[in-house]
């Protein structure tokens, strides 16, 4: 099996995702051994952000990393384990929301619209929303 950056590459819709993590300097981190989970936003989530929000992000490389690391959670957690849960820490340090009703999961305002596809560390789990740190959607970038 490939590993998470190798598996979000050949899926082929997570370009913008993809070309964030490696600006950031992620890739290693989400190669290495371990297990990892990423709340994956697609292409199409990020072309929902106003216009011109990614290429002020790819030039404002701590923000960008806040927001990458907030779709990163430590561990292998896979649909089963969402539903029991109502809460992840990221590797950016805040939490996110896990609700789960009736088979559907959201992530803070992102639904899941795809679940485990799994990677030889980790797992993806494909969202229709880029999720935003309260601390950057604030506008504080300490």
């Amino acid at each position: 099996m490939a590993d998470l950056v190798e598996t979000a590459i050949n899926a082929g819709n997570f370009n913008t995702l993809v070309k964030a993590v490696q600006a950031v300097g992620l890739t290693e981190v989400l190669k290495s051994p371990g297990s990892l989970t990423i709340f994956a936003p697609t292409d199409d989530a990020f072309a929902k952000l106003p216009e011109g929000t990614l290429d002020a992000l790819l030039q404002d490389i701590p923000k960008l990393k806040k927001i990458v690391t907030y779709h990163v959670a430590s561990g292998d957690v896979r649909s089963d384990d969402l539903v029991q849960i109502d809460e992840a820490e990221t590797f950016e340090g805040s939490i996110l929301a896990i609700e789960s009703d009736h088979g559907a999961i959201k992530v803070n305002d992102a639904h899941v619209v795809q679940t485990d596809i799994l990677a030889d560390n980790g797992v993806i789990h494909v969202i229709d929303a880029v999720l935003i740190p309260a601390m950057v959607a604030g506008g504080t970038s300490s």
